[in-house]
């Protein structure tokens, strides 16, 4: 067995560490001995992201050295013998300092400078970095929202966009070749300090970083004028944002800012958190219980990497909803391209992007304002990659981007999704409606009267390990071949196979081609609008599915997505039986 092939050569190499091999002896199951080992750690568009653990399929110094060591020649083919560096930062997540420095010392053995952080730093700032630095690439440790299990590896190009399919398969060229441990460089630290190819950044790139933030509030004199009557609570969920979070905000004025202080401190082992995801409710459950007593406009927390933000505000009962990324979204698409109209700041050739499984709304909000809508596939960096498009050709003003799990952008500064920007935003944004005797739920009532209530949902199914990922796969083809001609008497009028890039109308059984990379997602649309998306995960061992559909009122739409996710689900579970 090839498994067991991979395990004897890290057993039997001099340059595996003893307690790495210790680890592995210990493993007497030979289904965790095949996962860890039935292959190595894939290098996908967005780079390393796994379990953390000794073996081939794991995050591990190992693992982390020789995806380094693949960049690294990457780069210096790319770019020959011209000065070169790369930046890198790293979250609160268990061993991310030591990844982080063990990136660093490969790069510093290859000749390549590295500049990094002195200490923990969101991810969106290290995408501020590569550029400010003028760095060739970037990396950043990270497993953003992943349980503390997790670790990743995500790399940037020097546009400060997370690296999309052609440079990621480019890259991966270079660690396929990687085949025996002797072949990845390293050194000692006081080597790389003392030869000057490792430079410690800190204050001048947050503080450069924090004043771009500042400069997007729009409505800058409400903010001077009121930033102190907004009451607000912030969770770091343990992770990297405490600091620019609160620094912004304190900067702008919003001195009424109260702190989870049981999540205040970054720590990996996520002890109040079991999932630290800003979309799971159980995430503000001690900031809901400190709400009673402070009675705040807007509570809100970021997951560790602090590049997704989640959002709670009280309903009209009075009691507090978490919004999802979809209304945030659309909230936010409203109220940028509403003040920028105000203040006469609005460009013909404005732009908002999204991504293929967000709300249809933001399209439908856009165009109201004269605004063009793009979708992309799902993944931040394909919104990253479309602002440098714009920058080069100079036809399109970039004006906000998101995704419905929880990431947003304003600004080009960063190329990736931001949370120290989006807090800004949604603070003013509160602020904003506060002032209109308003809060963030009553302007989404208002928005889903003027453009319909759409209501979208998200499954997501965990299918682990090998047989986990083949049994994804095995779903997915079969929908794309046997898929039903209607769901609940409603016909499907469209098939969207990104796989191949055709969307065929099922009514009239033309076709044509979808402009987007190639990617293993299906999408069906039905005759009244609703539609749902099938789509392994690209950074964890799960399907996902995504629905949506469109009612005349809050419970009309309810009832609608009970019905559609009945049926949709009955189709999914179906599949997984065949």
């Amino acid at each position: 067995m090839i498994y067991l092939v991979k395990y004897d050569k890290w057993l039997n190499s001099e340059l595996i560490d003893k307690n790495t091999k210790e680890e592995l002896k210990k493993i007497k199951d030979k289904k965790e001995l095949e996962d860890r080992f039935y292959k190595d750690l894939e290098f996908g568009t967005g780079g390393l992201r796994g379990i953390i653990g000794a073996g081939a399929n794991r995050m591990n110094v190992y693992t982390v050295r020789k995806a380094t060591q693949g960049l690294a020649e990457y780069l210096l083919n790319k770019y020959g013998k011209e000065k070169i560096s790369v930046s890198i930062a790293y979250d609160s997540r268990i061993m991310s300092e030591t990844f982080s420095k063990e990136a660093a010392l490969t790069l510093c053995a290859n000749g390549i400078r590295v500049n990094l952080f002195e200490s923990l730093r969101p991810t969106p700032m290290l995408s501020y970095a590569v550029r400010y630095l003028k760095s060739k690439a970037g990396i950043v440790i990270t497993a953003s929202h992943n349980p503390k299990k997790y670790n990743g590896y995500k790399v940037y190009g020097e546009d400060g966009g997370q690296v999309t399919d052609k440079t990621a398969k480019n890259i991966t060229s270079f660690i396929e070749k990687i085949d025996d441990f002797s072949k990845i460089k390293t050194m000692e630290m006081k080597v790389a300090e003392e030869l000057r190819y490792l430079n410690i950044i800190g204050e001048e790139v947050d503080k450069n970083y924090i004043d771009n933030v500042k400069s997007l509030s729009i409505r800058e004199d409400l903010v001077k004028e009121s930033a102190k009557d907004l009451k607000i609570i912030y969770t770091p969920i343990h992770g990297a944002g405490n600091i620019p979070v609160r620094r912004v905000l304190k900067e702008l004025g919003y001195k009424n800012l109260s702190v989870v202080k049981e999540q205040e401190m970054p720590n990996g082992e996520f002890p109040t958190a079991e999932y630290p995801n800003p979309e799971e409710p159980q995430v503000f459950k001690i900031a809901l219980d400190m709400a009673k007593e402070l009675k705040p406009d807007i509570i809100f927390g970021t997951d560790p990497d602090c590049d997704r933000i989640g959002a709670v505000v009280k309903d009209d009962r009075g009691e507090y909803k978490v919004l999802s990324g979809n209304m945030m979204g659309v909230l936010l698409s409203h109220y940028i391209l509403t003040s920028l109209k105000e203040k006469n700041k609005l460009p013909d050739n404005g732009v908002i992007i999204k991504t293929i499984v967000t709300t249809e709304m933001a399209a439908k909000i856009a165009g109201k304002f004269g605004v063009q809508s793009i979708d992309v596939l799902t993944g931040f960096k394909y919104i990253g990659e479309k602002i440098k498009e714009f920058e080069e050709i100079g036809d399109k003003t970039y004006l906000f981007g998101f995704e419905e799990s929880y990431g947003y952008l304003a600004g080009t500064f960063v190329r990736d999704k931001d949370a120290i920007i989006a807090s800004m935003l949604i603070c003013e944004m509160a602020l904003y409606y506060k002032k209109k005797g308003m809060n963030l739920y009553n302007a989404l009532i208002n928005l889903y009267e003027e453009y319909g209530y759409y209501k979208e949902e998200l499954v997501s199914i965990t299918l682990e390990g090998k047989k986990g990922v083949d049994k994804i796969s095995k779903v997915l083809e079969h929908l794309r071949h046997s898929m039903k001609v209607e769901i609940n008497n409603v016909k499907i009028v469209k098939k969207l196979d990104y796989n191949i890039s055709i969307e065929k109308n099922l009514v009239n059984l033309t076709e044509k081609q979808i402009k987007l990379p190639q990617s293993n997602v299906l999408k069906f649309i039905l005759e009244d609008e609703s539609y749902f998306v099938i789509r392994p995960s690209g950074t964890e061992p799960k399907m996902k599915i995504y629905m949506s559909v469109t009612g005349n009122s809050l419970k009309n739409s309810d009832e609608k997505m009970k019905s559609f996710k009945k049926n949709v689900m009955d189709i999914i579970n179906n599949a997984c039986d065949v």
